[in-house]
């Protein structure tokens, strides 16, 4: 009997049959897919798990090395630190005052060849006649008894005619400074202390003797600058200040202080102008012997490094020497 047969005969059994073939392979389909499903899902169980096994190792390897970076920058922060303070106690202000002493150096030198040259233009090439002194035998006899009785002022007197004036200059001083004022008029202020021993100074020491020094170099020149604004109105142009500083460094200071708190310029530094520096006492007293000769008034300034002042000198009306501690004297031969 064939399925024709079968089908012709009976059609409900055989729809029956398609379905029960059909139910049955939908059951092995799902299961195969349950199968499937279960032996996939371990596998994705464990590439999740290696993922996260993955990260965090190397977020703890991250944070190791940020750990050891932050480490290593502190151990750098306290060697600079370290370093700072050395440098700090060891040669803090070296670097400017070898700034200091090379630029004084180099003004030096330029003022110094400037002033040669000055020297060697003013020479006088002519042959100066020779005089003859008579003999004492030729000489007439003097009579002793008519004695000229010469009266000497006392040096503390010598500036009275002219205390009105210096008190003014002084009041000025101690006022607001003036960077505008004109040359050789003093542009900063000073302290009452300053005033007290300017005051001693013209006053009581009649324009000469040895003032203490105020402890650096900067403070001395100050002080200088406000007796030569004095003795500006004093006597115009008729004074020339004579410096004796035995450092080429010293004499640089001395003028970059002075150009600063007067208002003067390089050709106010030189042999023919308002003030000539110089390393040697020879130097300063023929000089001031020159400008007594043609009546003109020197002020010596000598400054607190140099340990000894020279007879000769003292003859001179108007001088003032600065008389530095063993420290700052030892301090500045150091430097130099």
């Amino acid at each position: 009997m064939t399925n024709t047969e079968i089908s012709d005969n009976n059609p409900e059994k055989e729809l029956k049959i398609d379905k029960s073939i059909l139910d049955d392979k939908t059951k092995q389909i799902s299961k195969k897919n349950t199968t499937q499903n279960k032996k996939i899902t371990p596998k994705n169980d464990k590439s999740t798990k290696s993922f996260d096994e993955i990260s965090n190792e190397i977020f703890r390897d991250l944070f190791s090395k940020k750990d050891s970076l932050v480490k290593e920058i502190k151990e750098l922060e306290t060697k600079k630190n370290e370093i700072e303070k050395d440098i700090e106690s060891n040669f803090k202000g070296q670097s400017d005052n070898i700034a200091k002493r090379v630029k004084g150096f180099q003004e030096y030198l330029t003022g110094a060849l400037q002033n040669l040259s000055q020297n060697v233009e003013g020479l006088e090439l002519v042959s100066q006649p020779i005089i003859v002194k008579p003999s004492p035998l030729d000489e007439k006899k003097q009579d002793n008894s008519t004695n000229n009785v010469v009266n000497v002022p006392a040096l503390s007197e010598t500036f009275k005619p002219d205390k009105e004036i210096i008190k003014s200059c002084f009041t000025s001083f101690t006022e607001q400074p003036d960077f505008y004022a004109e040359p050789w008029k003093l542009r900063r202020s000073l302290d009452s202390s300053d005033i007290e021993i300017m005051d001693d100074w013209f006053f009581n020491m009649g324009g000469r003797g040895s003032l203490e020094s105020r402890g650096s170099r900067q403070k001395n020149a100050l002080l200088s600058a406000g007796l030569i604004s004095i003795l500006g109105e004093l006597y115009g142009d008729q004074f020339q200040t004579l410096i004796l500083a035995s450092q080429p460094e010293r004499l640089g200071e001395w003028r970059r202080i002075l150009q600063d708190s007067l208002g003067l310029t390089r050709d106010d530094f030189g042999p023919n102008s308002g003030i000539v520096l110089f390393e040697r006492p020879e130097g300063v007293i023929e000089r001031a012997d020159r400008l007594e000769a043609n009546e003109e008034l020197p002020f010596i300034i000598i400054d607190a490094a140099e340990t000894s002042v020279e007879i000769p000198i003292l003859q001179f009306p108007l001088w003032v020497a600065f008389a530095g501690s063993d420290n700052e004297i030892y301090d500045d031969l150091e430097l130099n």
